[in-house]
């Protein structure tokens, strides 16, 4: 569904970020349909959520299953007892086990726009006014039949009860249908009631069908015998759902363009009780779950509910919901450390939590509202005291128990809200300067906010350039930035660092300055080469990401107060941007629809992929597993797996004509990479690679042994004698399987033999007699000069059987003094191409200790020994020089300020 971006050094489409996963999408303008698993004796409620279809157990509302994607957005959904019916443009697809798609069905030239399953059969009708029947089975067309639309244009489908093999119509100009499928005769012709028919709803009642019209009324008709059983009335609009309770209420409800829902006594024929705003926008599908008080309902405001008829008065109360964002959101951030919470504002104007594990951990903290209580009373629809959308938002974990932990500044609005995560509610303070108290400035509003990582203060900019530092606790003004304002422009952002010690803002008038944070005196400004739309402080390095206006990219670095590296590439304006946990990667979106992520040590764009829309805001997980982003007008967050984490990407740096190829947003079932096998093709050149033995022969190269090889090799008779048992050990004496007995009437155990334990200490010549394979390879070396092969013969060797070799060397160990000095030319050899350094030294020292006075007396032996002191001591003075100015610079390093 969804393959990473670009990157790899251009390579083929496998980059550093892979679809994963959509949080938030629950719910379309398509109706939902509801479904029961006799098996499972359970009831299921299927969704169509973009190109997918989403299935929810009725029970918990957990999410069971996700279908395949279809190639466009679902605009019909139907269902039977074993497959659920999807429809797109002119095509429509049967999706088998709420995953695959089993069936599809081609033969309509318009959209469909109704879908009816019948049996072994399915109905469907275009907006070209054409029905066709289709066998489910062979895909093949049974029946068309061709309506007129000037005289009968169909809207809305229905299967009555018990009447075999027949379908009622019903029409926009009012009039309804009877027909009989399977002989294509029309039975019978409703006159109507004069008005369209939107909505057709079989009641509990045999021949008793539910009509809902575009006026608002809702006909109970008995289509036996045309008869107008009841008439109800709703001055919302057209009828948009209707459903009956089964559970023995005679209770009829019907839904409406606005989101209220009516509730109506089928026996007392009146009103119950109204469900006002169930759903912000208008109500898509509506059902009773059969012999149970609870309605589902769904909406194109992102949200499915399950109500239940529990309490008095007949109303209904939210059991169990899922909800997103109505509108699409406008700012993301993660909230804590763990990466598993996202905050998320919307133009719906709400801040919403999304967990990343499961949707049951979802939070919604409600609309932003300057009276709460006088809002709940006027209601969602004329709610006056609602605030704007947030625009921006900071917030901290530290405190959050204690006091609010978010504070959120709206569009074009002064006052800044604070939040408390913990409570999932709007805080108790408003964030706006003491003068603006009384009189509200229509051209005045916040645009920056940030919060200190203790969670004690919100900084908060303006429009006026204007920077106020407030309380979270108390929500008193503590204090603002300059003589009457900080900047001479707009505030375009402001950071404070992570020991509040200073804060950062940015003006529009191109320049940045640093301020005190406790005393608020300005300690330097910055002229910026253009003028900034953003700033991101990574408070763990001090670095800070600057956007501009121009689309270009600065980091600056706050110790140094210099800008350390510049990035052009996007040619739009830039959204926003993230930083890895590590401060290594800068991730930027832009209007541009694409995502790039450039690595700040090299100064590189190392990834970069192109969306079908652009991403408006972008975060990356404090573990650095997900990046997370929310795009222009969608409602879903898209979270991507950082792919460094579990696979080999090459992070090249791309060229400057790269073109990234287009990336699918992914769906909401977690996807696995299904790139791996491009990712190993991609990489072939990073695998292969194997590092020579010496990088260069000027280097001194150490070998890559463990230190237990090599380092305790001057030690090993103290660690003997460490290690020498107190007794030697006692070999118990085994006792015969048959126990004998000595002959004779009595049977008496014969006494044990008592077995010889002196060993004879005579030693074997032979075995001295024998030379070993690195005795061997010695002598050859004499002839040939080449002392590879015994050096790798000792690499492998442990530290004692290397000190048997060497003492075998000496001729009173059965070598030669010819062996010995061809042992010391290969140390010479290895000191020559100053490889395998340690190991030599360590084999060296060893020998000096064993063979000391041999060395000493023969001149050969001891003109060798000479000329290799001279050579260590060249190569160590070489080493001592390089290491010395190496400490040098890191001293220098650590304690000046550059």
């Amino acid at each position: 569904m969804a393959a990473g971006g670009g990157g790899g050094g251009g390579g083929g489409g496998v980059g550093l970020f892979a679809g994963f996963r959509a949080l938030g999408r629950y719910s379309g303008h398509v109706p939902h349909v509801l479904r029961y698993h006799g098996r499972h004796r359970e009831f299921y409620v299927a969704t169509a959520v973009g190109r997918s279809v989403h299935t929810y157990n009725v029970k918990k509302l957990g999410i069971v299953a996700v279908s395949n994607a279809l190639l466009q957005d679902i605009t019909c959904l139907a269902a039977d007892r074993m497959l659920i019916f999807a429809s797109y443009g002119d095509i429509f697809h049967a999706v088998a086990r709420n995953k695959e798609v089993v069936h599809t069905y081609k033969g309509h030239k318009a959209r469909i726009h109704l879908l009816q399953p019948f049996g072994d059969h399915v109905i469907s009708v275009d907006v070209a006014n054409i029905l066709i029947v289709w066998d489910i089975q062979s895909e093949e067309e049974y029946l068309q039949v061709v309506f007129d639309k000037a005289t009968f244009a169909v809207s809305a489908m229905l299967h009555p009860s018990t009447y075999l093999n027949k379908i009622l119509l019903g029409s926009e100009q009012g009039g309804m249908q009877l027909w009989n499928i399977r002989s294509n005769k029309l039975l019978y012709s409703f006159p109507g009631w004069g008005l369209g028919v939107t909505t057709l709803e079989q009641a509990p009642a045999v021949d008793v069908v539910a009509v809902g019209l575009v006026s608002g009324h809702i006909i109970v008709h008995n289509i036996k015998f045309d008869e107008t059983l009841m008439k109800f009335q709703q001055d919302w609009g057209p009828i948009t759902a209707i459903s009956f309770r089964t559970d023995g209420h005679p209770v009829m409800a019907a839904g409406s363009p606005v989101g209220h829902i009516a509730l109506w006594d089928l026996e007392e024929k009146k009103l119950i009780s109204q469900m006002r705003n169930a759903h912000s926008t208008a109500i898509a599908g509506m059902s009773f779950v059969p012999g149970e008080p609870l309605l589902i309902t769904n909406g194109a405001d992102n949200a499915i509910r399950v109500w239940i008829f529990d309490g008095p008065g007949g109303t209904g109360r939210v059991l169990r919901s899922r909800m997103g964002h109505s509108a699409p959101p406008t700012k993301i951030r993660y909230h804590g450390q763990n990466g598993e919470q996202i905050l998320s504002a919307g133009q719906d104007g709400t801040l919403q939590s999304f967990s990343t594990v499961h949707e049951r951990f979802n939070k919604s903290l409600g609309r932003g509202s300057i009276n709460k209580k006088k809002s709940k009373k006027k209601g969602l629809q004329h709610d006056t005291m609602a605030l704007p959308p947030i625009t921006a938002f900071a917030s901290e974990v530290a405190h959050q128990s204690d006091w609010d932990g978010i504070v959120a500044c709206h569009q074009g609005y002064i006052t800044c809200t604070t939040w408390n995560y913990q409570k999932t509610s709007m805080g108790i303070h408003k964030l706006r300067p003491e003068e603006f108290s009384k009189n509200k400035p229509v051209d005045i509003y916040a645009t920056a906010v940030d919060i200190t990582s203790c969670g004690n203060f919100a900084v908060i900019g303006m429009s006026t350039g204007r920077v106020d530092v407030y309380n979270m606790q108390s929500g008193l003004h503590r204090g603002c930035y300059g003589k009457e304002r900080a900047h001479e422009g707009s505030i375009r952002g402001l950071a404070v660092d992570g020991l509040n010690q200073l804060t950062i803002t940015a003006g529009s008038e191109g320049l940045i300055k640093f301020w005190k944070f406790k005393t608020k005196d300005l300690v330097h400004s910055t002229d910026l080469p253009s003028s900034p739309s953003g700033i991101l402080l990574h408070r763990d390095s001090g670095i800070l990401g600057i956007a501009f206006d121009d689309f270009s990219i600065s980091v600056f670095d706050i110790e140094t107060r210099k800008i350390v590296r510049k990035f052009s590439g996007h040619h739009g304006r830039i959204n926003d941007m993230t930083f890895s946990p590590d401060g290594r990667w800068l991730i930027t979106s832009s209007m541009d629809c694409t995502i790039k992520t450039w690595d700040l040590p090299s100064g590189c764009l190392i990834d970069c992929f192109l969306l079908d829309s652009a991403a408006v805001s972008l975060t990356m997980s404090p573990t650095g597993d997900f990046l997370a982003t929310a795009h222009v007008d969608d409602l879903g967050i898209y979270l991507w797996s950082n792919r460094s984490l579990y696979s080999l990407v090459s992070l090249r740096p791309l060229p400057a004509d790269y073109e990234p190829s287009m990336v699918i947003l992914p769906g909401t079932c977690p996807l696995e990479d299904v790139d791996v096998a491009e990712s190993e093709e991609t990489c072939d050149e990073m695998i292969e690679y194997d590092s020579p033995e010496q990088l260069g022969e000027q280097l001194v190269t150490l070998s890559s042994l463990p230190e237990s090889r090599w380092k305790n090799l001057l030690n090993l008779d103290i660690i003997k004698k460490k290690n020498k048992p107190r007794e030697p050990p006692k070999v118990p004496t085994s006792a015969p399987f048959f126990i004998p007995t000595v002959p004779g009437l009595i049977p008496r155990y014969a006494a044990p033999e008592q077995e010889n334990d002196a060993q004879s200490k005579v030693v074997n010549i032979g075995v001295l007699a024998q030379k070993s394979d690195f005795y061997i390879h010695l002598e050859e070396a004499l002839s040939t000069n080449k002392y590879a092969a015994p050096l790798n013969m000792l690499k492998d060797l442990g530290p004692s059987n290397i000190e048997i070799e060497l003492r075998s060397l000496a001729p009173e160990g059965g070598g030669s003094v010819e062996v010995m000095l061809s042992f010391l030319r290969m140390i010479g050899m290895m000191l020559n191409k100053k490889y395998n350094f340690e190991l030599a030294q360590a084999y060296l020292a060893l020998y000096l200790k064993l063979h000391l006075k041999i060395v000493s007396s023969e001149p050969s032996l001891l003109e060798e020994v000479s000329r290799l002191s001279t050579q260590l001591e060249e190569t160590w003075i070489h080493l001592r020089t390089l290491f010395n100015q190496s400490l040098c610079v890191l001293t220098y390093m650590k304690s000046a300020l550059l």
